[in-house]
């Protein structure tokens, strides 16, 4: 049997960062880390391809919360106590630099995310916070009228821990033992993923991206009410792939329509809008200044709005327009054709496809069971829920571990002060 002040369930970037934001607050506090792999922080490792995509820049709390789906409500006052801001503050004064890129993303000066890891690893060394690999959790018990509240038993694993802080990420195992304790688990479903589309006009494109915008429809009555499905709508960069639709036009979308989508069995149907400056009828009436200002400039050869040449010409061929054809020449019914494909075109989505190898879910331990100010339950006391056990996930971009800072911090913070 061991004992310990605190034990933490997880050695991913929630719980890493408990442990040592709490160790660097109260050194007297004895703080056990159990990982059930064979290393620590291996979603750090990956993420970003491996550059480590720590925060986003945004530092305003309440539009940083508008970039989670689920916990948006919940995060708007933990970012008020420690928020993207202070997570550069904190790495920096470890040593570590940071870069913000055009697109609002940060990374470590290094584009590695060993230097996250070893920044992390140091400061558990240096603050003795001991680290347990291949210590995976089968029971959790609660031990009543005791000082060491919790009991946990894995293979070769027997521990008892004041407090309790689990921060075991989306693990289906780990959701099952939670549930045993009273807890309310919400179903987990995929959350950033990329639409698989086969289509011929899309085929031979792959690697052209575009600004555009989407909404979702079906043609058939799939028990989802229409105004849920006229939610569903996204803008911005989207990326054509060999297996479909991508970019953070479509992650922010999969991210938001989670759960719908989960419903749909990830079947339905896309209008996308490739020219969003543009309407079907405002669109038609840029054809007809183009018929009478170039009226002998041949279609196929012109792209039109500065759309890559590739894509015009798959979408001319696919509304049946040839090489052949001029301004002057074309008619009403072809300018109608062309106009709804490139405001209005629709592709069947048929099935989801992971986003690298950034896997999120929507899904985890209720929210209505835990105080936001702390992070600890409220079905228990001294039992703490932090990252993405929770039922919190956003978009792309950083965001997600941004979630995982400021929840273990907060609790950290709490822990520091009542041990």
């Amino acid at each position: 049997m061991r004992y310990t002040d605190v034990a933490i369930i997880g050695g991913g970037a929630a719980g890493f960062f408990a442990g040592i934001n709490l160790a660097a607050s109260n050194s007297a506090v004895k703080i056990l880390i159990l990982e059930k792999g064979k290393q620590v922080l291996s979603k750090v490792k990956i993420s970003g391809g491996g550059r480590c995509n720590v925060t986003h820049a945004e530092f305003d709390p309440k539009t940083l919360a508008q970039n989670y789906p689920r916990g948006h409500k919940e995060l708007l006052g933990p970012f008020h106590q420690f928020m993207t801001g202070d997570m550069f503050a904190w790495l920096e004064e470890r040593g570590v630099e940071l870069k913000i890129e055009e697109d609002g993303r940060v990374f470590p000066i290094s584009d590695a995310s060993q230097t996250i890891i070893d920044c992390f690893q140091q400061e558990a060394d240096q603050l003795g916070v001991e680290v347990k690999t291949n210590a995976g959790v089968d029971v959790i018990t609660k031990v009543e009228d005791q000082d060491y509240t919790w009991e946990l038993k894995g293979k070769g694993l027997n521990v008892q821990a004041k407090q309790l802080i689990v921060a075991s990420g989306s693990s289906p195992k780990m959701w099952r033992l939670i549930q045993t304790l009273g807890h309310k688990v919400v179903k987990p479903v995929p959350s950033l993923f990329t639409f698989n589309v086969k289509d011929e006009r899309l085929i031979n494109l792959p690697g052209i991206s575009l600004q555009a915008e989407v909404e979702v429809f079906t043609t058939k009555d799939r028990g989802i009410s229409k105004q849920k499905l006229k939610s569903l709508h996204s803008s911005g960069p989207l990326l054509i792939t060999h297996w479909g639709l991508s970019g953070p036009c479509i992650l922010k979308l999969s991210a938001w329509g989670a759960r719908i989508f989960s419903e749909l069995n990830h079947q339905f149907q896309l209008r996308v809008n490739w020219l969003p400056q543009h309407n079907v009828e405002s669109l038609k009436s840029h054809f007809e200044d183009l018929k009478s200002i170039q009226p002998k400039q041949f279609l196929y050869t012109n792209p039109i709005e500065g759309l890559p040449k590739r894509f015009w010409q798959s979408l001319l061929d696919s509304v049946s327009i040839g090489q052949d054809l001029n301004w002057s020449n074309m008619s009403k019914p072809q300018m109608q054709s062309l106009a709804l494909e490139l405001c209005a075109g629709e592709f069947h989505v048929n099935g989801k496809s992971t986003f690298k190898d950034e896997f999120v879910t929507a899904g985890g331990v209720d929210l209505k069971e835990i105080d936001f100010k702390t992070f600890q339950s409220k079905l228990h006391a001294n039992l703490f829920f932090v990252g993405e056990v929770l039922n919190i996930d956003a978009v792309t971009g950083g965001f997600n571990f941004q979630g995982a800072w400021t929840s273990g911090f907060i609790c950290a913070r709490h822990l520091s002060e009542t041990l």
